[in-house]
């Protein structure tokens, strides 16, 4: 079966294309390589000339921030930190610092910590009674036992019994605050790593 046999009103295009010969002596216009437009994509050898390096020194000695120096010169601002490092120049100021002391802001508030809950452990363990840290590993008496439907915000989520039994519910007691669990199962849920071993 042809192609021809399938669509006898379709053109068939020629496969046989003109050959024709390349002199030898002819020279193949050259197209000019591209012209970078954006100078921060330009990188040379000759980055950095000792005026450069002069003006370098003269901006971190001025105590100018790098993107400042980097604006200033006209390389990018890694090229000016990397720079800065190799030559073992230093601002005068620690890192982070701010550039210029600003007196026209005042400082930023200092937001209060936030206790972790390693804090919150320590001072549930510390608010403990001697007996009560006796028994840590005792199992803890569950006085609210309630389901998933009924527990409340601030009750202890710790489970009790087979998830797939009827009578599956939680704990219930009041929990630690900052923590989802009643004192004596935090204990068992967060005990500490030297506990851990025996």
């Amino acid at each position: 079966m042809t192609l021809s046999s399938i669509a006898p009103s379709l053109p068939i295009p020629s496969t046989d294309l003109p050959v024709t010969a390349i002199d030898a002596n002819a020279t193949l216009p050259i197209a000019p390589a591209p012209i970078a437009t954006n100078p921060k994509s330009i990188t040379t050898s000759a980055t950095w000339t000792p005026d450069r390096i002069g003006q370098l020194r003269s901006c971190v000695a001025a105590g100018m921030t790098c993107s400042e120096i980097a604006a200033e010169i006209g390389v990018t601002r890694n090229a000016v930190i990397g720079k800065i490092h190799r030559l073992g120049l230093s601002s005068g100021r620690p890192a982070g610092a701010p550039a210029r002391a600003s007196t026209d802001c005042p400082p930023r508030a200092r937001h209060p910590r936030v206790p972790t809950q390693r804090r919150l452990l320590r001072l549930a363990y510390a608010q403990a009674s001697l007996s009560e840290q006796a028994t840590l590993d005792a199992s803890v008496a569950s006085a609210h036992p309630c389901s998933l439907v009924e527990i409340a915000e601030r009750q202890c989520r710790w489970p009790i019994g087979d998830p797939a039994a009827a009578d599956f519910v939680f704990c219930g007691n009041d929990a630690v605050t900052g923590f989802t669990y009643c004192l004596g199962h935090a204990r068992m849920a967060y005990r500490a790593p030297a506990s851990r071993r025996g």
